[in-house]
């Protein structure tokens, strides 16, 4: 993925896809592939992998090679893309580069759609460390009270359900948790504002294992999600120009071992940069592909010419490059209506919400065929715990 993003014969939002594809990837790899060897890490079992390697040796490995590619992709993204972009009239800045106006727009915006959603949680006596959820920004903040010159740290927490980039003309977008810094005084009056730092956990959401007594399958699967919501942080990423003493206090409150953070130059959390590919800008995207209905399978209105299709020799159909609907949904609709069907049997991988095959299996069973669907209930892809929970661009 990373090298696509750095491949200039692609077209630039293309390339922009792709990296933002990278940072999805390596939160899936610590969500979910990591979480083996941590435990088997932390729990002192030396044993060596098939490749020769203990766990800790391999653990280490990991560490150096995703810290040397997270600066690739960092350097990739300010460097290159952010540059492409501008070329283009899509400028990704901070608040100082604009004009005053534009600013004055900003904390408009700031104070009628950010300020109303934010709720800054202290550290102090009788305030614990917050609980920090996975995959989100937070602003780490030092503030002072300027009479008792007592410190304290803050967290403030980037808005999730906003776009991660602003822009209020369509041209210059701003990342939000810099209009949040720019604007943090407004959440702590009377107070100075030392310093603001970002940064984000990543926490163990591997596969789970349910109990066979189970009674009810449902709510025995919402009650795992809910508990790996609090699952172990496997990485603490930090802007990289944070200071010590915030670090410490992070690491600290968060209970994290140094070998589980990952400083970052640049943007924290480039998966958001996905926005930008809702641009409205064909000509910096590849054409997009349509379904190719091709025979003798390529039939909409019925599957009679499929059925002989396929009782005469073994027909691939691969998606997404043939038509789904010329294909798979005109057979299952067909097989559910044709009364020389007696059984309709298939293996899902995964369905959607507006799956053909749902109604056609209730339409099959009404009609008194055998209707038999295999599912895989803990089926997973490499982007099933990264659900990103921001919108397009405003």
């Amino acid at each position: 993925m990373l090298e696509l993003a750095g491949d200039p014969d692609l077209p630039l939002l293309e390339r922009v896809k792709f990296c933002s594809i990278f940072s999805e990837m390596l939160d899936e790899f610590f969500m979910v592939r990591l979480v083996g060897l941590t435990s088997r890490a932390s729990a002192g079992i030396g044993i060596r992998l098939p490749d020769g390697r203990t766990p800790l040796q391999t653990l280490r490995e990991v560490r150096a090679r995703v810290l040397d590619l997270q600066e690739k992709q960092a350097r990739l993204w300010a460097d290159d893309l952010v540059a492409a972009l501008a070329e283009e009239g899509v400028v990704v800045e901070g608040l100082e580069q604009l004009s005053g106006s534009a600013v004055e727009e900003f904390g408009r915006r700031y104070s009628s759609d950010i300020y109303p959603v934010i709720t800054p949680l202290a550290v102090g006596r009788g305030q614990p460390f917050p609980y920090i959820s996975g995959l989100s920004v937070s602003l780490g903040v030092f503030v002072r009270d300027p009479e008792t010159l007592e410190q304290r740290f803050a967290r403030v927490k980037v808005p999730e359900r906003l776009p991660r980039y602003l822009s209020v003309d369509g041209t210059h977008f701003v990342p939000i948790e810099r209009v949040l810094a720019h604007f943090l005084p407004t959440l702590f009056p009377g107070m100075e504002v030392l310093e603001s730092s970002l940064f984000r956990v990543t926490r163990d959401e591997a596969d789970f294992e349910l109990s066979g007594d189970s009674h009810d399958l449902l709510e025995a699967v919402e009650l795992e999600l809910r508990r790996r919501r609090f699952g172990e942080v496997m990485r603490l990423e930090i802007s990289d120009t944070m200071s010590a003493a915030m670090r410490e206090q992070i690491q600290a409150g968060l209970g994290v071992a140094d070998d589980l953070v990952y400083p970052v130059s640049g943007t924290l959390d480039l998966a958001d940069i996905a926005e930008f590919t809702a641009l409205d800008r064909p000509d910096l995207k590849l054409d997009p592909w349509a379904p190719v209905a091709r025979p003798p399978l390529g039939n909409i209105d019925g599957a009679p010419n499929q059925f002989a299709a396929i009782r005469s020799e073994p027909r691939l159909v691969h998606y997404p490059y043939d038509s789904f609907a010329a294909s798979f949904e005109s057979f299952v609709n067909t097989a559910a209506a044709d009364q020389d069907v007696v059984a309709v049997k298939s293996t899902v991988y995964r369905t959607g919400e507006n799956t053909p095959l749902a109604p056609a299996l209730v339409q099959a069973a009404e009609s008194g065929k055998q209707t038999v669907c295999l599912v895989e209930i803990k089926a997973r892809t490499w982007s099933t715990g990264c659900q990103r929970r921001r919108s397009t661009p405003r």
